[in-house]
């Protein structure tokens, strides 16, 4: 493995590269169809190099644990608001995740129904390109004149474009107290009707999800504040079954932590896709899917399905206009179905184009996301 301790040793080693590379973080998001190439790893360019807690903004090299990172916000009773997902247990991988890694794939958990995704947060990035070459954002000719939005391109990328090797991302406070509302749904439609109450309501909720047969809600901010709407949903809710109500700080976070990380598929067997769309799209969705378990997350715009080994799942969708990506497979499933959606054939040619100019010689994860 490749391991640069700088960002000058970085860019040297892909500006004297002659063949791919295969770019990881922590190495816990192993995902997309199989690179092969040098292992080239952003490990080794860690640290926090600035955090200013009354400006709400950190700046970390792109190799940082995200528990390292989660840890100086902790100290200062702040956040990452997008909640990034840990996959570990699903994918059946080790190492530490890196914040480099969330933001290269755009790792958005629960409360995106709430904050936003984790790109709505990252404020600039560093990185070496296909060259060799040192850019970031808005300090390069290349943003200047094409008009290129770095962050935004950079974010959910995977690697493709460049090698991140320092980001600036906005935080947010932590809250004071939390409450998680649970009632149990078996009819997918139902469900929708009840993620829809919640999140529609003038309640602020900051997740919306149903898993193990239970739509669960939570709200989180003063505690005051939680107590009032807790009452005013569980009311709201009542008409969809027995609502339950639980404010324990630590027994709210393992149950959202359990969603966000999809635990209850990791030790069970078959493939995992997660697929996107528009929650009115998802209790069809799922009748479609004949998936041996299913989770719904962001009010049912997320859907975690789980089928037997070797299903493309596509091919049984219809009338589907969102994406389905292929999350967990053995190796040859990755190399034999797409992992991620195939974009329309303009998208497509927008795409290649954009890795042509960031990577010219192809050396950056090539074919993963073919």
């Amino acid at each position: 493995m490749i391991r640069p301790e700088t960002e000058a040793e970085l860019a040297e080693v892909v500006a004297g590269a002659t063949g791919p590379f295969r770019i990881i973080g922590g190495g816990t998001r192993d995902y997309g169809r199989p690179v092969a190439g040098a292992d080239l790893s952003a490990a080794g360019l860690s640290g926090i190099t600035l955090y200013e807690p009354g400006a709400l903004t950190m700046v970390a090299r792109a190799g940082t644990s995200l528990a390292e990172i989660e840890a100086a916000l902790a100290r200062e009773n702040q956040r990452l608001p997008f909640e990034p997902t840990d996959l570990r247990s699903l994918l059946g991988t080790t190492g530490t995740p890196t914040i480099g890694g969330v933001f290269a794939t755009n790792a958005s958990g629960p409360r995106r129904v709430q904050v936003g995704a984790a790109r709505d947060f990252l404020l600039g990035v560093r990185y070496v390109d296909g060259k060799g070459a040192v850019v970031k954002n808005g300090g390069r000719v290349m943003k200047n004149v094409t008009g290129y939005d770095l962050v935004k391109l950079m974010a959910g990328s995977y690697g493709t474009l460049g090698v991140m090797t320092e980001v600036s991302f906005k935080v947010l406070p932590a809250p004071e107290a939390a409450a998680t509302m649970t009632l149990p749904v078996s009819d997918p439609s139902t469900v929708i009707s009840a993620l829809s109450a919640a999140v529609g309501s003038p309640f602020d909720v900051s997740g919306a999800a149903w898993a193990n047969g239970q739509v669960v809600i939570r709200i989180e901010g003063f505690s005051a504040s939680v107590a009032y709407r807790a009452d005013r949903l569980s009311a709201l809710l009542a008409p969809f079954g027995a609502v339950e109500v639980e404010t324990d700080a630590a027994a709210v976070a393992r149950h959202w932590a359990a969603i966000r990380d999809v635990a209850s598929f990791a030790q069970a067997p078959g493939d995992v896709w997660r697929l996107s769309c528009r929650p009115s799209q998802a209790a069809a969705l799922v009748a479609q899917l004949g998936a041996e378990e299913v989770i719904l997350d962001w009010a049912g715009g997320l859907v975690w399905a789980r089928v037997a080994r070797g299903t493309d799942l596509r091919q049984r969708l219809t009338g589907f206009t969102g994406h389905a990506t292929l999350v967990r497979a053995a190796t040859e499933t990755r190399g034999a179905i797409p992992s991620f959606h195939p974009e329309p054939p303009a998208v497509a040619a927008l795409s290649k184009g954009l890795r042509a100019k960031f990577d010219p010689k192809g050396l950056f994860n090539p074919g993963i996301m073919d």
